[in-house]
Order: C-alpha cells, then structure tokens, then sequence
C-alpha cells in the first residue's frame, strides 16, 4: 500500500473544489493498493475552502515545533485543524503500514520540499508541509506526485 493526497486520486478535496488527478495514482486505487486521505478535509476544513500557507520560521517542520503557524489568506489561523488533519493522515498511513507516501507538491499541509511562502503572492520557498514532515519523521519515505513513476 502506497499513501497518497487524495486529491491526486481523483478525490474534489483540494482547497478550489477540485482535484489534481495523477493517472498512475488514479489506476492504483482502482486496484485497491492506495489509502487517499485529504489531510485538510480530515481536519474538518471544507470544500472549497480559502487557500492556506504557512508563515513563520520551518515551513511544516515549523509548524510542528510550534516556530510556525498556518493562517488563510484573509489571516484566519488554521494551525491547529492542520495539525489535527495531519496525524489523523498519519493514524491512517500506520494503520495501513505504508513506507511511501506520494502528496501533493507546493501544499501547506502535503507539500514536498517546496511549499508557498506565507505571503499570497505565489512565492515558493524550500522546505515541506505539515503532514510530509509528520510522516518522514515517522520513518514513511514521501516523495512529490512529480516524482512518482509507479511501483
């Protein structure tokens, strides 16, 4: 089993309404060899809903040690539903016993070594999102959806 952003599975969960479908993704949980989870909706956020960035020190390694918070774009804090969401999606990848997860680049929550940088101006910095850091400090290997070539 392979753990991925839902909405790379074809899942409506992104913040716009809509998906980032990932073919490959898509055909593995046809065969029942995904567990998809939204670490956004998991933490009860819905859909559509405003975008979210991280602002402060750490990216999602920040957020975690609490250097960093997640806000809306109209300054709502949503650090703590991030949170939440995000060991809700690791309870998930433990349950299933996963060693890859596959999530979706730029995100607060899933973003894989670029993520936006606070500001609502498109502007990507380095570092990962929320549920990326929880799970490779877990031990779970993750990677982009760019970088997926299936298994």
């Amino acid at each position: 089993m392979i753990f991925v952003s839902a909405c790379l599975a074809g899942e409506n969960c992104r913040h716009d309404g809509k998906d980032c479908s990932n073919p490959l993704i898509k055909k593995l949980k046809e065969k029942g060899k995904v567990v998809a989870v939204c670490p956004e909706v998991s933490a009860g956020l819905t859909v559509p809903r405003l975008p979210c960035e991280i602002v402060g020190e750490g990216a999602g390694e920040g957020v975690l040690s609490g250097r960093a918070q997640v806000f809306n774009n109209i300054r709502g804090n949503l650090t703590a539903e991030l949170l939440k969401g995000a060991h809700a999606a690791l309870a998930a990848a433990k349950k299933n016993k996963v060693q890859l997860a596959v999530l979706k680049s730029k995100s607060a929550a899933c973003g894989v070594g670029k993520v936006f940088d606070g500001t609502f101006g498109g502007k990507l910095i380095n570092g990962d999102g929320i549920l990326t850091a929880l799970l490779k400090k877990e031990g779970i290997h993750v990677i982009c959806e760019e970088d997926f070539c299936g298994i």
